[in-house]
């Protein structure tokens, strides 16, 4: 059975795609920490990121931070965070949380709710400047 995530790719879920490339995908968490927060997800469903082979998880590493580097030209942070928790879905995923302070990147922080005109606006921003 497909991961949710797996149905992202595959189109069979909407989302708020922000990069892709012919091995990874990157989209809007729907219930983000903060404005921006991105999931990185490999399009190979693996559900540990450490079973990734060393050449994959480095070039998901690279997207991950040509990512984080749109990110930061869209959404005004002092960072760009990453976390991996990988215990929500079991599909790898990195996040990527803009953060202006450190407490940003609590996962149990209580999550924001935007509507969908706002996902929509803040994906093509991001996505812009990452180059699509």
């Amino acid at each position: 059975m497909a991961t949710i995530f797996s149905r992202i790719i595959a189109g069979e879920i909407p989302s708020y795609k922000v990069a892709e490339n012919d091995k990874f995908y990157a989209f809007l968490d729907i219930n983000p920490l903060v404005k921006g927060h991105t999931l990185v997800v490999p399009k190979q469903e693996t559900d540990y990121i450490f079973d990734l082979d060393d050449e994959t998880l480095a070039e998901m590493h690279i997207f991950a931070k040509s990512v984080a580097r749109a990110i930061e030209k869209t959404i005004p942070c002092k960072r760009v965070a990453v976390s991996v928790i990988g215990l929500e879905v079991p599909h790898a995923h990195i996040h990527l949380v803009p953060i202006s302070k450190e407490s940003d990147i609590i996962i149990s922080n209580p999550k924001l709710k935007f509507s969908s005109e706002a996902f929509t606006a803040i994906a093509k921003a991001i996505n812009k400047a990452w180059g699509g």
